[in-house]
């Protein structure tokens, strides 16, 4: 833990589920967070309780989907900390429907946030790391990218696409920038049920996540492992699901 003391950490999708939960362990531990996502009444919010508790936080209007949000998401963090440690690209969505149901909107949504979104991240952050000579990318994929399922199909697929992605960078980084991957399964957030559009899917939904869902902070646990190795360390994926999920 010691180690994390007095990092600088930018977090998209900060303003619910396992965004929130990573921004608030963190600043626990004395990490300046700066936190990126639509939703800025939510974002002040979150803000207001990490000050609150002695943290230190700041926050900007986050669309993933637009690379200029991202480099001003991690200027953010410079302009006010003097430097960016670690990006977790977290923001992402799920659209769950048969291929054959040709949802393309979602397609499109699912490609522009959890693939262009990540590798926007990734680009913003590369040029201040590489300056530095020292930085952590971490990308939260998902288990459906492990055990692909009907209804997920398009949806693995691009988390697929954030793994391999992942490992590609990790074969050309010379080392001063680290990355680690980490693939939750059912987490206890309204992902899921904010997923599918039938009344039957949400209530099928809802009950997996009832049933199995784990709480986020797992998950923010996990960031805190990943990015207190000493610096000759990576940690290069992490699974984190439910002992019950198959």
């Amino acid at each position: 833990m010691q180690n994390i003391k007095d990092k600088v950490v930018a977090i998209t999708g900060a303003s619910s589920g396992i965004g929130k939960a990573v921004a608030i362990k963190l600043a626990e531990h004395g990490v300046s967070v700066v936190l990126g996502a639509r939703n800025i009444e939510k974002l002040e919010c979150i803000v207001a309780e990490i000050k609150n508790n002695g943290g230190k936080a700041v926050f900007v209007k986050t669309d993933v989907s637009d690379k200029g949000d991202l480099i001003n998401l991690v200027n953010l963090a410079v302009s006010q900390f003097g430097k960016l440690d670690v990006i977790v690209n977290n923001a992402g969505v799920a659209g769950i429907s048969r291929i054959d149901d040709l949802d393309i909107d979602s397609w499109d949504k699912m490609i522009d946030v959890n693939i262009k979104g990540t590798l926007y991240g990734m680009a913003a952050a590369i040029p201040i790391f590489k300056e530095q000579q020292s930085g952590h990318i971490i990308n939260i994929i998902s288990t459906a990218g492990i055990k692909t399922v009907p209804t997920q199909g398009v949806y693995a697929g691009t988390k697929n696409a954030v793994r391999t992605i992942s490992e590609a960078f990790r074969q050309e980084s010379d080392g001063s920038t680290r990355i680690t991957g980490i693939s939750p399964g059912y987490i206890k957030t309204d992902f899921a049920v904010k997923s599918v559009k039938t009344e039957d899917m949400k209530d099928a939904a809802a009950k997996a996540v009832e049933v199995l869902a784990i709480d986020p902070i797992a998950i923010a646990d996990s960031v805190i492992y990943a990015i207190s190795q000493p610096s000759d360390v990576e940690i290069g994926d992490i699974v984190i699901r439910p002992s019950k999920q198959n």
